[in-house]
């Protein structure tokens, strides 16, 4: 939505369903709220000539039914002069009738779009409302998002609209953009069961016939994907998060045979809000709740201040809850941009490791670096929106998303990657709208002072990661000198410039020196206050990077053109540090003493180094033969 303001219930007619007339107590009451200004649009999809304001859905469910029927009756603002409204809704559901302020108006269906002729031109700027009588079997796409199961003899019922599901059970506009900014959810279900949906339980309230009805109110903006319901027979608790600004209740509704262990895990959601308030400002959704809905579902869904989960343990708790922040108040613009959800949700749960579980950080954080470059290809911009496994592909829109934000962390540094985090979601034109990446690195470059082009032209739009070859030599002085080339895994990415930390050590003590690459094959001048004997390549995992080696070579053999074996004497292997000269494929002889091959193999020459094998030699003076399009090379080894 491009613009959210407030909404004026008396400018809209009491509009009737049936014989309900909607009273004017229910009609939105919109929190106080100060309008948000204008935003640019952001995605690629057209607003199709109007602004949505209010979602009302009245609906009649039976868990143990796969059905719905009701009607929902939306509030919306003319960009332009309007004589359509156009809808998604799944063309397998029935609309029975549409009407405009008690009367029924025409409208005409074209597979999955509803388009609902208004009974006079609205004009730019005007405001109006209708409502959509409808039934049917919604059909199941994408994750499932109408479904109906059972649990322990119970039968349950719920959505899951992400990403473009919602139209299969209630008519929306699938719109990334156009978030109304306020609904009520009432739903009708045989006694015995419970409802769960976005905001606050308004009334559970008896009528005719063994049914009750559950009001749900919402009043803050909410996009389409993240409506959603859920019926079974629920018991219910409630954790409490004390924060600075005052408590948050945290509602859970969990099946009946899983209320002792949801109960002992739900708390760990308490010193979670209170790290997510702390680094990126207080819960979102703090005037009203946040709640848990168990489903039968392998992971859990965001739906704004409702998560759905499939279990309660401690990284799915802190996922989701993230998502309150990345992918709720703000959402992505495009899925194109899916990582801003994801991507941000995955880092939030690292974070929990990092400051609430320290000792698990270290595996943790291996663990992504492991996934992140499991593959050689794959950007994090999803580059095929039409596909739901590619735009919620664990290992690029979640995992290397996340590690994207860890190394942008590690690039602005820590103070400015957080105030740029919080100022991206406190940006008016972004709180409770929508966003894109360009609108993230402009608060990332304006908190920290960098240039982050070349960042997120790599990391984000690029392919891939970089593998390091170090080599690195030291005077007796304390200075030495740093050989940094590298390969890429995927052509994209020519050269990844990187910040690149390098760890020394003498077994007793150790500095961390950061060498920024900005073209390959660069040198690098360093002083140590101690003579090094080893080096180490980002301890910290603070980049990504592929298979890499760091090597001490000998003062002669650092920047030397003369090929150099080192070490010789050697162990079972050595390099062959080589010229520009040798290149491609070789083929390796090592010849002994007698004359007679004791070995003959063929190898890679990469990033000019050469890996000689020498196990299973018996110790003594060999003579290596090398051998390459351009010439052959000979010289002594010695085997220890």
């Amino acid at each position: 939505m491009r613009v959210l303001r407030l909404l004026i219930p008396v400018l809209f007619p009491p509009l009737c369903v049936g014989q309900v007339c909607f009273d004017r107590e229910l009609l939105p009451e919109i929190a106080r709220r100060e309008a948000h200004p204008a935003m640019e649009k952001a995605g690629d999809g057209p607003d199709r000539g109007y602004d949505l304001d209010y979602h009302r859905l009245e609906l009649s469910m039976d868990p143990a039914v796969r059905a719905i029927s009701g009607s929902v009756t939306h509030y919306f603002t003319a960009l332009e002069d309007l004589s359509t409204l156009d809808l998604d809704l799944a063309g397998s559901l029935i609309v029975s009738e549409v009407r405009h302020h008690g009367n029924a108006i025409g409208f005409t269906r074209n597979d999955d779009r509803l388009s609902i002729e208004l009974p006079a031109t609205l004009p730019q700027a005007g405001r109006d409302s209708l409502t959509i009588l409808y039934s049917g079997i919604p059909p199941s796409s994408g994750f499932g998002s109408f479904v109906q199961s059972m649990h322990q003899d119970a039968p349950i019922l719920w959505t899951l609209s992400e990403p473009y599901g919602a139209r299969d059970w209630w008519p929306c506009k699938q719109d990334l953009e156009d978030k109304a900014d306020s609904l009520d959810v009432l739903v009708t279900v045989p006694q015995g069961q419970r409802v769960a949906s976005n905001g606050l339980l308004i009334s559970e309230a008896p009528i005719n016939d063994g049914l009750v009805r559950f009001h749900w109110r919402h009043r803050y903006p909410i996009a389409y994907y993240l409506v959603a319901l859920a019926i079974t027979n629920y018991v219910a608790y409630t954790d409490v998060v004390a924060l600075p600004e005052g408590p948050v209740d945290v509602l859970n509704y969990v099946f009946p045979e899983n209320l002792v262990s949801a109960q002992q895990n739900t708390p760990d959601i308490i010193p979670q809000m209170q790290l997510y308030s702390e680094l990126f400002g207080r819960y979102p959704f703090a005037n009203e709740r946040y709640g848990h809905a168990q489903f039968l579902w392998g992971g859990g869904m965001e739906h704004q201040t409702m998560s759905f989960m499939g279990g309660f343990y401690y990284e799915l708790l802190g996922h989701e809850l993230a998502h309150q922040w990345f992918g709720n108040m703000v959402t992505c613009g495009s899925w194109e941009d899916i990582w801003l959800n994801e991507g941000f949700a995955t880092y939030l749960t690292m974070l929990c490791y990092e400051h609430l579980q320290p000792q698990e950080w270290p595996n943790v954080r291996e663990e992504r670096h492991r996934i992140a470059t499991s593959a050689p290809d794959g950007s994090v911009r999803c580059t095929d929106t039409t596909s739901v496994p590619r735009i919620f592909s664990s290992r690029l829109s979640y995992v290397k998303g996340a590690y994207l934000l860890h190394m942008l962390r590690w690039t602005c540094g820590d103070d400015a990657f957080f105030a740029g985090c919080r100022n991206y979601l406190n940006d008016p034109a972004l709180r409770f709208g929508s966003a894109l990446t360009p609108q993230l690195m402009e608060h990332m470059e304006m908190a920290s002072g960098r240039d982050l082009d070349e960042f997120f032209a790599d990391w984000y739009a690029g392919e891939g990661y970089p593998s390091y070859t170090i080599t690195w030599t030291q005077l007796e002085d304390g200075s030495g000198q740093l050989e940094m080339l590298q390969t890429t895994s995927h052509p994209s990415v020519p050269l990844f410039e990187m910040r690149v930390p390098v760890l020394f050590t003498d077994g007793s003590r150790d500095t961390t020196l950061v060498f920024d690459q900005v073209e390959n094959d660069q040198v690098f001048d360093f002083r140590l206050p101690f003579q090094a004997t080893n080096a180490v390549l980002d301890p910290e995992l603070n980049i990504l990077w592929g298979p890499s080696t760091v090597t001490k070579v000998p003062v002669g053999a650092f920047g030397d053109p003369k090929p150099v074996l080192y070490p010789n004497p050697a162990g079972n292997s050595a390099v062959l540090y080589l010229d520009d000269d040798l290149q491609g494929e070789a083929d390796v002889r090592i010849v002994d003493r007698t004359g007679r091959s004791a070995r003959t193999y063929r190898s890679s020459i990469k990033s000019r180094e050469l890996q000689v094998d020498l196990f299973g030699l018996a110790s003594g003076s060999y003579v290596l033969e090398v051998t390459t399009e351009l010439r052959t090379l000979r010289m002594q080894v010695v085997k220890l």
